[in-house]
C-alpha cells in the first residue's frame, strides 16, 4: 500500500498513511507530517527568520566578548563569519530532511535513536533552548532596566532588575505560546524594522566618532600567532555553538518551507551575512564609545541612555523586538517540541513551551553571564561539545546510511521498523557517547587540548564516521525498491 506521496521534491502521508497513525501515542497534531498546503515558507520567510534571530544582544556580546579577550575588530568578525559559514553546512544538510519529510525535530530524532531513544537529543537540545531563553530574557531585561533608569526614578524601586527580567520573561513567554506560525508573521515584519535600527545606530556611531580611523584603530593584544590560536580555536567552536542547536531543530522550521530551493537560498544569504554585519556594529559602536565617551561601552542599552527620551524610548522598543524574534523562534520552539514528544496524546506545545519557560529560571541564566568566560567557554564550549556528536549522527543516518529515504508511517508506530529492539537505537547511543567523550578526554591531557577547543567539529567527525560504521546493513535501512513501493509519485515530481 503506497502510505506517502511525493510531489515537486516534498513527501506527504496519503489519507491511508494518516489513518494506519493517528491514533498511535507517537502521534499528535503538532508532531505529524506536515501537509502540502501547510509547505508556505518562502525564501524571505527564512532570511526574515535568521535575520531576526542574529540581530539579539548575545551576538552583540559575542563581539565583545572576544574583543575582551584580545582580538582586534577584523579577527573577532572574521572568527564569527567561519564559525556561521562552518555551522550552515549541519543546518542546511538537516534543513532537507524536514522540507522533504515535514518533521519535526523530535520525530526526526526517531529515526535514529528510536521511538523512546529519540527523547535523549531532544531533550538535550530543549535543556539547551531553555538555558538560551533564559539567556536571552535575562539581556533583555536588563536592558530594559537601564533604559527605564535613565529615564525614570525606575532606580529607586526596590528589585528593580528583577522586575524588569520577570515581566520580559513573561512577555517571552506568551508569545512563544501562540506557535510557529504566529512567529513566522512576526519575524516577516521585523527583520527590515532591525536591519533600518542596526544601520541608524552605526551611523551614529560613525558621525559621533568621526570616522571609520578612530572607531577601529585597536591593536590586537596578542604578540604572536600561538598566543592568538589558544584563543581563536576556543572562539571559533564558541561561535559554531551559537547555533549549533539550530542546526539540530532547524526542521522545526523547515518542515514548512516550499521547496529545498527556498529554504537553501534563504538560510545561505542570511545567516552568515547577518551575523558577521551585526557584530561588526557591535564591535564599531562600542569602539567609537571610547572616543566619543572615553569608555568602551559593551552594553547597547548602556549606549542608549546616553540619548534624548524619545531615542532611550526608540530604542527599548528595539531591543524588545531584537530579544523576541530571536527567543521565540530559536529558543522556545524545540524545548516545547521536546516536551510534546514526551507523551503526545497528553501534553501540546503550548504545555510545552510554559514548561521551557520555567526551566530557562532553574538553569539561572545570571550566573552564565557573569562574566564572558564564562558565556564563551563555559556554556557555548560545553553545550558545542555535547551537540556536535548529535549533529553528526543525524547528518550520517539521513545522508549516508539511509540516503534521504524515510518510510514515514513508522516513525509513529510504537513496534515499527524505528523502533528497533527496545525503542532504543544503541548504536546511536554508543556513536554519541564516544563522540562526546573523547575530546572531553582531551581536556585534560597535555597537547591534546586543540581537540577540546574544536569539540564541536571534532565530536561531529568522531560520531559521524562510528555511527555509518556501525548502522552497515541495519534492518530499518529502507532500499531502493523498499521506497518505491510505499512512495506514489506524482508526475510533477522533481529530483530531491
Amino acid at each position: 500500500m503506497k502510505t506517502q506521496t511525493v510531489s515537486n521534491g516534498i513527501v506527504t502521508l496519503t489519507k491511508e498513511g494518516e489513518e494506519t497513525i493517528k491514533n498511535s501515542p507517537l502521534y499528535n497534531e503538532g508532531l505529524r507530517p506536515t501537509r502540502t498546503a501547510e509547505h508556505t515558507w518562502t525564501s524571505y520567510n527564512f532570511a526574515s527568520l535568521w535575520i531576526g534571530m542574529s540581530i539579539c544582544l548575545p551576538t552583540y556580546a559575542m563581539a565583545a566578548g572576544l574583543i575582551s579577550l584580545g582580538m582586534n575588530w577584523w579577527q573577532a568578525i572574521l572568527t564569527i563569519i567561519l564559525g556561521n559559514c562552518i555551522v550552515l553546512i549541519p543546518i542546511l544538510l538537516n534543513s532537507h530532511a524536514g522540507t522533504k519529510f515535514g518533521i519535526p525535530y523530535p520525530v526526526f530524532a526517531r529515526l535514529w535513536f528510536g521511538s523512546k531513544g529519540a527523547h535523549i537529543p531532544a531533550v538535550a537540545r530543549g535543556l539547551i533552548g531553555a538555558g538560551w531563553f533564559g539567556i536571552n530574557c535575562w539581556f533583555g531585561g536588563a536592558a530594559i532596566d537601564t533604559l527605564l533608569m535613565s529615564m525614570t526614578g525606575w532606580a529607586n524601586i526596590p528589585g528593580h532588575l528583577w522586575i524588569s527580567f520577570f515581566g520580559f520573561w513573561l512577555i517571552n513567554v506568551w508569545v512563544a505560546y501562540r506557535g510557529p506560525e504566529a512567529i513566522k508573521k512576526m519575524e516577516a515584519w521585523a527583520a527590515p524594522v532591525l536591519i533600518i535600527m542596526s544601520l541608524a545606530l552605526l551611523v551614529w556611531a560613525l558621525t559621533k566618532a568621526g570616522g571609520w580611523g578612530p572607531m577601529l584603530s585597536a591593536p590586537s593584544k596578542f604578540t604572536s600567532t600561538a598566543d592568538f590560536l589558544k584563543v581563536f580555536f576556543p572562539a571559533l567552536t564558541g561561535a559554531i555553538a551559537f547555533w549549533a542547536t539550530m542546526a539540530l531543530n532547524i526542521p522545526d522550521f523547515c518542515r514548512y518551507a516550499k521547496s529545498q530551493k527556498a529554504q537553501v537560498i534563504g538560510q545561505s544569504s542570511s545567516l552568515p551575512t547577518t551575523m558577521g554585519f551585526f557584530s561588526f556594529i557591535g564591535v564599531a559602536v562600542a569602539s567609537a564609545t571610547v572616543v566619543i565617551y572615553g569608555e568602551a561601552l559593551w552594553d547597547p542599552a548602556a549606549v542608549l541612555a546616553k540619548f534624548s527620551p524619545f531615542a532611550i524610548f526608540l530604542g527599548t522598543i528595539g531591543i524588545i523586538l531584537a530579544t523576541l524574534t530571536t527567543n521565540v523562534a530559536a529558543n522556545i520552539v524545540a524545548p516545547a517540541r521536546a516536551v510534546e514528544n514526551l507523551a503526545p496524546r497528553r501534553l501540546s506545545y503550548e504545555a510545552g513551551a510554559i514548561i521551557a519557560g520555567v526551566v530557562s529560571l532553574l538553569m539561572q541564566p545570571w550566573y552564565i553571564l557573569e562574566n564572558f568566560g564564562n558565556y564563551i567557554f563555559l556554556w557555548l564550549g560545553t553545550y558545542g561539545a555535547l551537540l556536535g556528536p548529535i549533529d553528526g549522527i543525524a547528518i550520517a543516518d539521513y545522508w549516508l546510511v539511509r540516503k534521504r529515504r524515510i518510510h514515514l508511517t513508522e516513525l509513529y508506530k510504537t513496534n515499527g521498523i524505528y523502533t528497533y529492539k527496545t525503542g532504543f537505537n544503541g548504536r546511536a547511543i554508543w556513536a554519541m557517547l564516544i563522540g562526546i567523550a573523547i575530546p572531553f578526554i582531551s581536556k585534560y591531557i597535555p597537547g591534546l587540548t586543540i581537540i577540546w577547543d574544536n569539540a564541536w567539529t571534532v565530536g561531529l567527525l568522531i560520531s559521524l564516521v562510528i555511527y555509518t560504521w556501525m548502522m552497515k546493513n541495519d534492518g530499518s535501512v529502507l532500499s531502493a525498491s523498499d521506497y518505491e513501493k510505499i512512495t506514489a509519485n506524482n508526475k510533477q515530481t522533481i529530483a530531491s
